[in-house]
């Protein structure tokens, strides 16, 4: 990914004032790109993950690849669902208990991941302070 955004085929994202572009988040076994949506972006994460599969002599599991844009048209997002084999993901998910989508300035957003630490706190005998 280095690779690709240094020549310039891969666009991520420019965040906060000093412009730091971000265009993949990892986890575990969960990766997420994060760019511009245009042809060239997903012809890069089709290669990308080719390459993968080729290089380590591993499968991607695409009954479980999901792609989404956000503020992208309908259409679009269908036709690069379909040149990466992949499934459509709803705009409003879940990932890792956190809700994506949502307005983290907003309570009900981070009420189902404080309750669950409580419950689990509780449940545990701990006593938050």
């Amino acid at each position: 990914m280095r690779k690709a955004s240094k020549k310039n085929p891969y666009y991520g994202f420019k965040v906060r004032k000093d412009r730091v572009e971000v265009n993949l988040l990892q986890y575990a076994d969960d990766t997420l790109f994060v760019g511009e949506a245009s042809l060239e972006n997903v012809m890069v994460i089709k290669s990308i993950m080719r390459c993968y599969e080729v290089a380590l002599g591993l499968k991607v599991n695409f009954n479980r690849s999901c792609f989404s844009g956000v503020g992208v048209d309908w259409r679009l997002t269908e036709k690069y669902v379909e040149l990466l084999n992949y499934r459509i993901l709803e705009v409003s998910f879940v990932y890792w208990g956190i809700p994506i989508r949502a307005n983290p300035r907003r309570l009900e957003t981070w009420e189902p991941i404080i309750g669950n630490s409580i419950k689990k706190n509780l449940s545990l005998g701990n006593i938050l302070i």
